[in-house]
């Protein structure tokens, strides 16, 4: 229904002096899709207040209705054009009075679909420099209706394919996207349950979070209204540090049906993980955390293993917010297996000591597109020490890329044998008691294959020897001091 619509838009941006990359495209094609979805979302409420007897308060003012500003309608259903706005008069409306309005909802109480139209129109922008191209668009989104469940599953997916496309378009939204068929996976491994509390910390366009309540309300019509309140309201929790990234995250799971989320818009690094309590804690944890190195000291002293890692950061997160008993599928850079620098065996010893890491998917180069590292995925349960750990190795016959991605039924194999976790070509066990106990080393050797260990990238090898560095570094100055 929407796909060449989809189309025509990203064609009129292209050709607009205020958007210049992929980026921009997703960026503004989403704030006004959002406020034309806002406006179906109305009427669909509008009609269920009238049928249960009772009458309905809009959100909006009556003047910033779609059908008042956007897309004015004459008596034979048309646009209306001795009402609608264009040109410089649509731009400055825009700029000058409908986002300083939508921005004042901030004002409203958290956790509602008030505050959360507040928070995403603060940080956005209209960056169309041209009324009459955002015409052009407005006259498109208005054709497209978002009331029929079909229309809003064929939007959503529709959005994130062009998320996918942002994620390819560079470094900086590469960050935002987890391949789809790999948080599936994930999600299906940790088989979350209503009543759960589901979180990630670094959620970026929150495909985890989407994927989450996708599996939970796969039939809606078999869910009790009770059961929708939970996962609305009470189920589905993030934090993102990146502005553009935390609004397409909050506008993809509205999009996707939950009204009103919970994302705050943080950096959950700040918190000393000393601070958390068991309020704050989360039973179920679903995360891809960025990869990187370069965190100051003054976030590093959050933490008890003191790292410029970012991703063995937010592991301690993790694993400090997990409740007891509770469940988690992390992504992570496969070096964490097999670093002998100090923070990456204090941090193996830690998630061996304090959860039960039953299973490690160990992925093939290129599952994700321009990362340039090999990943693994640990699934554990906090509360009780490992003994014993499942892993799978994923090998494919092909090489993975932008023409060729993961997709799930290279991960079928892997779902099935998890269930019992048994022996086969691409997996094994080992007992944690017949690991070196002094540094804890999970490198994958898949016995079936001689027990080579799989290469590391030479970039992975000389990141080791830098941090190796600076460790002995510091210890020979401390040395001198004594003397």
């Amino acid at each position: 229904m929407f796909e060449q619509s989809f189309k025509n838009i990203d064609n009129i941006l292209h050709t607009d002096s205020g958007c210049g990359t992929e980026l921009d495209y997703v960026e503004q094609t989403s704030w006004i899709l959002f406020l034309k979805y806002l406006d179906d979302l109305e009427e669909t409420k509008k009609t269920e207040a009238a049928l249960a007897g009772k009458k309905y308060e809009y959100i909006l003012s009556p003047e910033d209705h779609w059908d008042v500003w956007a897309c004015p309608k004459s008596d034979d259903g048309k646009l209306d054009h001795n009402k609608a706005l264009d040109g410089d008069d649509l731009r400055d409306f825009i700029n000058n009075k409908l986002f300083p309005y939508l921005k004042s909802f901030k004002s409203e109480a958290p956790n509602t679909i008030e505050y959360k139209i507040g928070e995403i129109f603060s940080e956005l922008k209209n960056k169309i420099s041209s009324g009459y191209k955002l015409r052009e668009i407005l006259n498109i989104v208005d054709s497209m209706h978002f009331r029929l469940y079909e229309e809003k599953h064929e939007l959503s997916h529709l959005y994130e394919a062009k998320i996918k496309n942002m994620g390819n378009a560079g470094r900086n939204g590469g960050e935002y996207y987890t391949p789809r068929p790999l948080i599936k996976t994930i999600v299906k491994v940790v088989a979350p349950k209503i009543g759960d509390t589901i979180y990630d910390g670094a959620c970026g366009s929150a495909g985890f979070l989407v994927e989450a309540y996708k599996f939970l309300a796969e039939d809606p019509s078999k869910l009790s209204s009770a059961q929708m309140a939970t996962l609305q309201n009470k189920t589905f929790y993030g934090k993102e540090i990146k502005s553009l990234a935390y609004i397409i995250g909050i506008m993809n799971m509205i999009l996707h049906g939950i009204e009103a989320p919970n994302i705050r818009h943080m950096n959950t690094l700040a918190e000393n993980i000393n601070d958390i309590q068991e309020k704050d804690r989360y039973s179920v944890i679903l995360a891809n955390p960025p990869f990187g190195a370069g965190i100051g000291r003054e976030i590093q002293q959050n933490f008890p293993i003191k790292t410029g890692e970012t991703a063995f950061l937010f592991l301690q997160h993790f694993i400090k917010i997990l409740k007891a008993g509770g469940r988690a599928g992390i992504v992570i850079k496969n070096t964490f297996l097999s670093n002998t620098d100090n923070a990456s065996v204090s941090l193996r010893k830690l998630l061996l000591e304090n959860c039960n890491l039953h299973t490690v998917l160990d992925l093939p180069g290129g599952a994700f597109q321009g990362a340039g590292v090999k990943t693994v995925v640990l699934f554990f349960e906090k509360g009780a020490p490992t003994k014993k750990v499942w892993f799978y190795q994923l090998n494919l016959d092909r090489n993975l890329g932008k023409g060729n991605p993961l997709n799930e039924n290279d991960l079928a194999e892997f779902v099935e044998l998890q269930k019992t976790k048994v022996d086969s070509n691409n997996s094994w066990s080992i007992d944690v008691k017949d690991i070196d106990q002094t540094t804890f080393d999970l490198s994958v050797k898949n016995p079936s294959k001689g027990g080579e260990v799989v290469l590391r990238e030479p970039r992975e090898i000389l990141e080791e020897i830098g941090k190796l560095d600076e460790e002995s570094e510091d210890i020979l100055n401390k040395v001198k001091s004594l003397l």
